[in-house]
């Protein structure tokens, strides 16, 4: 089976414990205001253009079908309208100024690759994460990877926003020793303008997900303006308490390096110029999710 991904991230610290190997998903049912990856939201292949690493040797130009790559009175021009995301200029451009977001690959092709640094999970006690994106959208794909990883003893993990029936959460269950849920608000009606969708499901999945062996670790992205207060985080924190397999609740500040990337497709980003929230902030808002006797992280 084949599946589409934007990247394989090696030596991965940050997505599980241990040393991992990160498979992000291309393909995502939220539409998150603040997404740090935006290129892996849209499910087909997007071309990045990053006009800064643009050498101007024009070595695209005649492998473009589209007429997307052009020459302006000998300076590169790139009208994204015509772009159809073919990834031959990104193939010939080495300065790295176009980048094709979106691969299709099989899982055998995804799992050689994660196995090759089999030793370096086994010594830290790593693994593979499925990330995205969100790795439901290819559920298919997903229980794929991990059968695959599970029978070479490949520890696994899923990060996951949770917004799918329990249906489709109970495909690659069984095949997961670890899941990272993404919990952004409790609100109904914040977490809809924020990420374009309904949180029904979430909750319904965490009740179910209460009744199962899986650890669980829940992170919140704290985005400045959206869910920054103590009382957000206190709520979501509070709902968090009842779940026996909890290992934590980690609090993860807001990254604004992902601006590049919005200007590299095209798009407008809502939180441009937004800053790194202040350590005194972060702090106060683990002190007030501690209170509900759950342990706490933040990056």
């Amino acid at each position: 089976m084949k599946g589409l991904i934007t990247d394989i991230q090696r030596f991965s610290l940050h997505d599980g414990p241990g040393i991992r190997t990160t498979v992000f998903f291309k393909g995502c049912n939220l539409n998150c205001a603040w997404c740090h990856n935006p290129e892996t939201i849209n499910p087909k292949p997007e071309l990045l253009y990053y006009e800064s690493q643009c050498l101007g040797c024009l070595h695209c130009i005649p492998v473009c079908p589209a007429g997307a790559q052009r020459a302006v009175d000998g300076q590169h021009r790139f009208e994204r309208d015509r772009c159809i995301a073919c990834g031959r200029c990104a193939a010939v451009c080495y300065p790295g100024a176009a980048v094709l977001a979106g691969r299709e690959v099989s899982a055998q092709a995804v799992l050689e690759e994660i196995l090759q640094d089999r030793a370096y999970y086994q010594r830290s006690g790593g693994g593979v994460t499925l990330s995205g994106g969100e790795v439901l959208v290819q559920k298919d794909f997903a229980r794929e990877i991990l059968a695959l990883c599970r029978e070479q003893g490949v520890p696994t993990a899923i990060e996951t926003n949770l917004c799918a029936t329990w249906e489709d959460l109970q495909t690659v269950l069984p095949l997961t020793d670890l899941l990272l849920l993404d919990v952004k608000h409790w609100d109904a009606a914040e977490h809809r303008r924020w990420t374009g969708a309904d949180n029904r499901l979430i909750h319904e999945n965490l009740r179910h997900l209460a009744q199962v062996q899986v650890p669980l670790i829940i992170r919140t992205p704290v985005i400045p303006g959206v869910n920054d207060s103590e009382p957000v985080i206190a709520r979501i924190a509070e709902c968090l308490a009842g779940l026996p397999n909890l290992l934590y609740y980690e609090l993860l500040r807001f990254n604004p390096l992902g601006e590049n990337k919005y200007r590299a497709l095209g798009r407008e980003n809502p939180f441009q110029g937004a800053a790194w929230l202040p350590e005194a902030t972060m702090e106060c808002l683990a002190r007030a999710a501690e209170g509900y006797g759950i342990r706490v992280k933040r990056d």
